[in-house]
């Protein structure tokens, strides 16, 4: 089993080592053991558990789904109903957040056209921008 610093875990998982002294402080990550000087000691699982946790952050999972997620982790012979009901709960976030998106795309492209390239004064980004009343769409 490899044990490494702090500086390294955070090389090799991606996460900064502030982020991991949060995680820790937050309990998605045990405390690790110490050094005889004192010093933060990494094992492989306490990686592999960055990783993960990394992977969730980026997939845009929040701290409490990604603790439940580990707990299921830790406890792999539980149903795997609860992570699939965290998965489709992110999944309706993310097409929420893409009719968001949609909508946003079609004023800004909207605002972009109106423009007719003289004075600010007559300026439809200002404009719309100034007044959201004057926007195509609220869903954004």
């Amino acid at each position: 089993m490899d044990e490494f610093s702090i500086g390294t875990a955070a090389t090799r998982s991606g996460v900064k080592v502030p982020t991991i002294r949060y995680y820790e402080q937050i309990g998605l990550l045990a405390a690790p053991t110490r050094s005889d000087s004192n010093q933060r000691v990494f094992s492989d699982r306490d990686l592999r558990r960055l990783l993960f946790i990394r992977h969730a952050r980026e997939l845009g999972f929040e701290i409490d789904a990604i603790k439940t997620l580990l707990a299921l982790q830790d406890n792999p012979d539980q149903s795997c109903a609860t992570a699939d009901l965290i998965a489709r709960a992110r999944l309706v976030e993310v097409e929420q957040r893409l009719v968001s998106l949609t909508a946003l795309k079609a004023e800004l492209e909207t605002m972009i056209t109106s423009c007719g390239k003289g004075v600010v004064a007559d300026c439809q980004v200002i404009e719309v921008l100034a007044d959201h009343g004057k926007c195509m769409n609220g869903k954004h």
